[in-house]
């Protein structure tokens, strides 16, 4: 599940397997950027009632279409720990999970817990009533067994086992059955988030809420800390709407049931700035982070406020106002010192942000500066540092290279950071994100084809993961349709532009400024194809909402004023128009997308 956690908060992926049926795997990756105004995310904690307990166990079940038992290869088939008949035993099941969870809190390792587990589902599934349904305790054993395949890396392997257990819980049947359900789709929804299945996993996360909803009804406390939880999932997939009113439930919640300031209210703050941040609504953003620093201040979590600071930092700099952002960041980086030691990324971070604000302010010697000294702590970072915190410096590190010309040093810094992130899981997203600035590196230096191969391979993580619809997926595709063009592959350029264009169309509106950029754009390939009414009705409309967005005297407008002069003067005339259509294309095309792309870039949302 999305976590919203600073670098120094972030805990290792263990198993859970308590008694109740509340155990669930939790991944607090990081949501990287967006300000890092990073909170941590709170795991429901026993939101419905204690664990449910079943003695529906009988003559064994003729049903063997369940997961469990066809495993091939699992340690349960090659080293069988018990005869196979005595899974008839009522009493084998119970034993088995216990002897589970002894195992993993021995520290015996995950390997023969596993052996325990998927022995005790096959028990439970055998024990089962005919003609009853199975009972809450194969529920929790399929938990269990699915948090320790978790454990090992192997979620594919645990999505089947926690799809067989939500359909086992009957919520209107009591709190046990409601607890079943509500834990079972929550650790579904963490699963499907550490394979990058977002929007699978904000689906799962939704119908935990309503169940617990149902049970608890809409204003208990436990029901705020899954809606904050969803929020954070929303903010990942970059739905900030539906993020702010589930953020905005969680205040009121906090606010009838905890005293002012409280503790989770400035949790709640931090999250909302996130969404206001995001939002570009900046002075919001401020705002909830000045209140969330007061209320962290009066409840004795002084050392927490730097992360805080850091924050403010960043949008006074998103203001313009950098005299205080200098001062935030300063006051941010005096307390990591001394807190967290001088080599430390949350150190680094800060060098970062110092180096993005003297870059814009000028001061060009002092951005580099601060860029070699964050890039010296992580070449050498501190014991039990996230491979995703470094990556996601080195990141925006890169950018910075970018901006400041050197786009070479930026492409070794992104190739590290994908480097550090090939092996890890639930990273999909990250790593697509990073392959399409590696494509606009590779586009700015003129290697065409190599750019053309990081933007394919970034689309097809996103089909994959089913992230085709966002924003930033429109213009992923428009850049690699540039691509495609200066490599004269216009009719692969075309399709491009065209689902560019449905997506932006979808999530910004026709008259959006990037949706205007991918008319433009398809409008000049139309043209190379000989399609010209498509290309002169795509024209007009991109000429009348410039003019009106823009003025007439803007150098868009006027450049678009000539583009479609020309074509309305020659449209009818038998001749071939398409070499000198491309090279139009081609020309101003890509030099617009080479003054854009580093302003524009950063702005779509998967910088790390």
């Amino acid at each position: 599940m999305p976590g919203l956690v600073s670098p120094s908060e972030r805990p290792s992926l263990r198993i859970s397997v308590p008694g109740s049926m509340d155990s669930q795997i939790r991944r607090n990756g990081d949501l990287s950027e967006l300000r890092n105004a990073r909170t941590r995310s709170p795991t429901p904690k026993k939101p419905l009632s204690p664990s449910p307990s079943s003695s529906s166990r009988a003559k064994p079940s003729s049903d063997r279409s369940s997961p469990i038992g066809k495993r091939r290869g699992s340690p349960a088939t090659d080293k069988p720990i018990v005869d196979e008949s005595s899974l008839d035993n009522p009493d084998l099941g119970p034993f088995l999970l216990k002897l589970a969870r002894d195992t993993i809190a021995s520290g015996e390792g995950p390997t023969k817990a596993l052996e325990f587990a998927l022995r005790a589902c096959k028990s439970f599934e055998r024990c089962a009533a005919e003609g009853q349904e199975p009972s809450l305790e194969l529920a929790m054993s399929l938990h269990v067994t699915a948090a320790i395949y978790c454990s090992l890396g192997r979620y594919g392997e645990a999505l089947p086992l926690l799809e067989q257990a939500v359909t086992i819980p009957d919520v209107v049947r009591g709190p046990d059955h409601a607890l079943a359900a509500f834990s079972g789709y929550m650790q579904l929804g963490d699963t499907h988030s550490m394979l990058g299945h977002i929007d699978q996993s904000i689906g799962c996360y939704a119908r935990g809420l309503e169940i617990q909803i149902q049970a608890l009804g809409d204003s208990d406390p436990r029901v705020a800390e899954t809606c904050r939880y969803l929020a954070e999932a929303h903010v990942q997939a970059m739905q900030f709407d539906e993020a702010e009113k589930l953020c905005q439930k969680t205040l009121e919640i906090h606010r009838e049931h905890s005293a002012p300031a409280s503790i989770e209210e400035a949790a709640d703050r931090r999250l909302m700035a996130i969404i206001c941040d995001a939002k570009g609504d900046y002075d919001a953003a401020l705002e909830h982070l000045v209140l969330a620093s007061m209320a962290m201040i009066a409840n004795g979590h002084e050392g927490e406020v730097a992360s805080v600071d850091l924050s403010i930092g960043n949008t006074y700099l998103a203001l313009g106002r950098y005299d205080e952002a200098v001062f935030s960041y300063q006051k941010a980086l005096t307390v990591f010192k001394s807190t967290k030691g001088d080599n430390h990324t949350a150190v680094a971070l800060v060098f970062v942000r110092l180096a993005d604000l003297y870059y814009r302010t000028g001061k060009l010697r002092e951005s580099r500066s601060y860029c070699e000294n964050a890039l010296r702590i992580y070449a050498k970072p501190v014991p039990g540092t996230a491979p995703e915190d470094i990556a996601g410096g080195l990141v925006e590190i890169a950018s910075l290279y970018e901006a400041l010309e050197e786009p070479e040093e930026a492409l070794k810094l992104l190739q590290k950071a994908l480097k550090l992130l090939e092996d890890i899981p639930g990273q999909s997203s990250m790593v697509a994100g990073i392959e399409a600035q590696v494509g606009v590196m590779h586009y700015i230096v003129g290697r065409y084809g190599e750019a053309r191969n990081s933007f394919e391979s970034a689309v097809a993580k996103l089909r994959a993961i089913g992230e085709k619809k966002s924003a930033f997926f429109g213009m992923l595709l428009n850049q690699m349709g540039l691509a495609c063009v200066q490599l004269f592959k216009i009719s692969e350029a075309a399709l491009l532009f065209e689902e560019s264009k449905a997506i932006l169309e979808q999530e910004h509106g026709v008259d959006h400024l990037d949706t205007l950029g991918v008319y433009s754009n398809l409008a000049a390939t139309y043209d190379a194809m000989g399609r010209v009414e498509e290309a002169i009705e795509l024209l007009e409309h991109v000429l009348k909402a410039r003019e009106e967005r823009l003025g007439t005297a803007n150098p868009d407008v006027e450049e678009e004023r000539r583009r479609l002069a020309e074509l309305l003067k020659e449209a009818g005339r038998s001749r071939n128009r398409k070499q000198k259509s491309l090279e139009n294309l081609i020309v101003s095309t890509s030099q617009r997308m080479k003054k854009e792309v580093t302003k524009r870039w950063p702005s779509l949302g998967f910088k790390s």
